[in-house]
């Protein structure tokens, strides 16, 4: 499965793609959207409806995680993010996607362990998560984190209808300590 993450933003939007393969979650591309800073807001919004459309023809996601506004330094900083963000979405609903909207705290505690994880701690745990040879910047580390997070969100999903499936059918799967190997037991 393929996962596009966006953190929106009106002057620069991060997005990262993962590919969930099983347990493994691999990094395709990662990066950051930047608008011309001087045009217009509507120029701006539009870039990025058009290089939002451009990353899904490319990377022909499966479903796609982005982050919720929160409260901003200002009302007119928060409407502006709002109107940034509107743009990402209207892009992916025309898709028909799944996408899964998560707050930055959920994210943080998926990747990090802690909702109220800095910046750089995300962007480190994002590094090693994927095993990057460098730091992606700040906006990209958190578009992958947010594709991590739906990735993680997506294994325990698999793993709770195949529980449910195989009660019904009377055998239990659980995984081994660590190593992943799948053990199946009849259930008297």
């Amino acid at each position: 499965m393929r996962i596009l993450g966006i953190d929106p933003g009106s002057v620069a939007t991060g997005f990262g793609v993962v590919d969930r393969l099983g347990a493994h979650t691999a990094h395709v591309a990662h990066g950051t959207l930047r608008p011309p800073r001087d045009a217009a807001l509507a120029t701006r919004l539009a870039f990025l409806h058009r290089e939002v459309e451009r990353l899904l023809a490319t990377h022909r996601p499966d479903a796609v995680a982005i982050e919720r506004v929160f409260a901003g330094r200002s009302a007119h900083s928060a409407l502006v993010l709002g109107q940034a963000r509107g743009a990402v979405l209207a892009a992916l609903a025309a898709t028909g996607l799944p996408i899964r909207e998560l707050t930055p705290q959920h994210v943080k505690l998926a990747v990090t362990g802690h909702g109220a994880a800095e910046k750089a701690q995300v962007q480190s745990m994002v590094r090693r998560l994927l095993a990057l040879d460098a730091t992606p910047p700040r906006d990209a580390a958190d578009a992958l984190a947010a594709a991590l997070c739906c990735a993680q969100e997506g294994r325990l999903g698999a793993l709770a209808l195949d529980a449910a499936t195989t009660r019904r059918s009377g055998t239990r799967r659980a995984t081994g300590p660590r190593i992943g190997r799948v053990v199946v037991r009849r259930i008297p």
